[in-house]
């Protein structure tokens, strides 16, 4: 058991401080606005008054507040209560924000330790939850088994913006599967079809897809994406074209898919309608500067 303080006590930091204090660690909460802490108090956390007396009280401070704007507020204002202490921000934000984030603490002499968390507050502390880490990998290790009683602890790397870069990948993948659920609902919800209805193939069906991408996976890796292949690109620009003719017809918005029809005709233009449908990622790919 160890000194935890928690500051932010939103949703997700109230879940949080309510987990560790179920695991038997010493709890210190603070939030910018008092008030919240009553059911965290009747539980055993102890609440106080400003951030720094809270990351003072403790091993390790966890903060969980709304941007990077209000986790950099909180930070200069307990700038004199970091030096030697372990700082971990599970706030959301971009790498570069988490990158500097690092940087800032690091001069003031703590060690800094950034997090995705890919779970909703009630999920927290369940078999479900996962939650990314990069940054200090001393601090990792020395808190690993608190962490872990929050959700599987994932480090990626020293890199403070790995956590947020792979949490916010894992989310792209995650609203592009319900961009393609919301315009296949839309499709067959226009002939007055009921969407729950439809789930029970499409479910099964985009399951099954889920099957391509390791392939595509390794041809993305290898820069190979073959030609000749059973579907090529060809194939599939003329399927998504009859898609989107459709859903034009059936009066629906072709917003969510005629982004990526746009793509598959650049690489089509390209002369490349043999490779497989994997060679789109070229176009949105980084482009690296040799010998950068």
């Amino acid at each position: 058991m160890t000194n935890i303080s928690i500051l932010g006590l939103g949703a997700m930091g109230q879940a949080l401080a309510a987990r560790f204090v179920q695991q038997g660690h010493t709890v210190t909460v603070w939030n910018r606005t008092p008030g919240k802490a009553a059911a965290l108090a009747a539980q055993g956390a102890r609440e106080v008054t400003s951030a720094a007396q809270a990351i003072a009280a403790s091993d390790v401070t966890v903060m969980c507040v709304l941007d990077y704007a209000a986790s950099d507020s909180v930070i200069n204002g307990a700038a004199s209560a970091l030096s030697g202490r372990a700082l971990v921000n599970l706030t959301n934000g971009t790498p570069a924000q988490a990158r500097a984030a690092a940087e800032r603490t690091a001069g003031l002499g703590a060690a800094y330790l950034d997090g995705g968390i890919m779970a909703t507050p009630p999920m927290i502390g369940g078999e479900h939850a996962l939650i990314l880490y990069s940054g200090s990998k001393a601090t990792f290790d020395a808190h690993a088994g608190a962490l872990e009683g929050l959700g599987v602890a994932t480090y990626l790397g020293a890199d403070a913006g790995l956590a947020s870069l792979h949490d916010l990948a894992l989310l792209s993948g995650m609203y592009g599967l319900f961009a393609g659920f919301f315009h296949a609902s839309a499709l067959v919800e226009s002939e007055g079809i009921r969407v729950g209805a439809f789930l029970k193939l499409l479910g099964p069906w985009m399951t099954a897809m889920m099957g391509e991408l390791p392939g595509y996976a390794e041809k993305i890796d290898s820069g190979n994406h073959g030609v000749n292949v059973v579907s090529n690109l060809g194939m599939q620009a003329a399927s998504l074209t009859n898609i989107l003719t459709a859903t034009s017809e059936q009066g629906v918005a072709t917003d969510l898919l005629a982004p990526m029809l746009d793509l598959f005709r650049k690489r089509l233009g390209a002369g490349l309608g043999d490779e497989d449908i994997s060679g789109v990622f070229e176009l949105i790919r980084r482009k690296r500067v040799a010998g950068g």
